[in-house]
């Protein structure tokens, strides 16, 4: 029996048993995070030097590149360097920033997604008092707070997890620090601390959740107003994605952290632990910027700069 305590690394779940296929998911992995480095990199890239981006979504837009880069390069980059030297191995210190970090960035991006609904609720809804009701320090505030809940939560939640005694292993079967997963190794009732909390948590997730969806309805019968049906493709072809990737983001997440114990199937924990944090850094870009005319002509612009310069 070991607790916490003389635990100095765990041991990750490795996606393969041959060097083959282990190498076949480094190749994968490295795929789509160059495609999340691009991506996001250049959407903060071009708003950053086109000073007619300089709005509040686009504000919010940056502010959710940053984030979801923070969140792919707290876990892809340790599992790729994983399958690459075929080792499971993470340092006790490695998990406990790999929990902190994945909560921070992922917390923070979730209230930013609540924030960048309400901010397209007022420019479709109540485009005449978008200036007054979403300005400069108003947006600052804002992104302030989705960073700051999203700082608390994983402050609450690493100190609560890493608190329990561990004594079943030092096996965890994902292939990133999960707190379910460490949450198996406790070997007392006090980890039902940490499931109640993690069920209080779920319940503000799914209030924002609500909010999320109420203001994409009201986006939707605003936009059905629109004579134009230029105007109304625009309006659909911005939100619908926005609200599907939310919808993913969401029920990935609740499965992963709401299933209970007993209910272990390590191929669909690990589908479900991509889907929420792998994927979502990977495809926001292209829904932000694809179907973005404004972005696109940006981007453009740099281009030709840079090749003349």
């Amino acid at each position: 029996m070991s607790n916490s305590s003389s635990i100095t690394k765990f041991l990750l779940l490795a996606f393969a048993d041959t060097q083959e296929l282990q190498l076949l998911h480094f190749w994968l992995f490295l795929g789509i995070y160059l495609a999340a480095l691009l991506g996001n990199g250049l959407i903060i890239t071009v708003v950053a030097c086109d000073h007619h981006l300089h709005t509040p979504m686009y504000f919010f837009l940056v502010s959710l590149s940053l984030l979801d880069l923070g969140s792919i390069s707290t876990t892809v980059p340790k599992a790729m360097a994983n399958s690459l030297w075929d080792t499971r191995a993470i340092s006790y210190q490695g998990c406990v920033a790999q929990v902190f970090f994945l909560f921070f960035f992922i917390s923070a991006e979730y209230f930013l997604l609540t924030v960048m609904a309400y901010d397209r609720y007022i420019a479709i809804c109540k485009p005449l008092h978008y200036e007054t009701l979403l300005g400069t320090r108003t947006c600052v505030h804002m992104a302030a707070a989705a960073w700051g809940s999203g700082f608390l939560y994983a402050v609450l939640h690493t100190a609560n997890t890493f608190s329990l005694p561990l004594c079943k292993g030092n096996a965890v079967d994902q292939f990133f620090c999960e707190v379910p997963q460490i949450l198996k190794l406790s070997c007392s009732d006090s980890y039902l601390r940490e499931a109640g909390l993690i069920e209080v948590s779920v319940c503000f997730v799914f209030g924002c959740f609500v909010f999320i969806v109420v203001s994409y309805v009201q986006i939707l019968r605003a936009v059905l107003k629109i004579p134009s049906e230029q105007g109304q493709h625009k309006a659909f072809s911005m939100c619908l994605p926005h609200l599907a990737i939310v919808s993913l983001f969401i029920s990935t997440g609740m499965v992963a952290y709401l299933k209970p114990p007993s209910i272990s199937y390590p191929s669909l924990d690990l589908v479900v632990s991509v889907l929420y944090s792998v994927v979502p850094p990977g495809v926001n870009p292209l829904i932000y910027s694809m179907r973005n005319k404004e972005l696109k002509d940006a981007l453009w612009k740099l281009t030709q700069w840079t090749w003349r310069h």
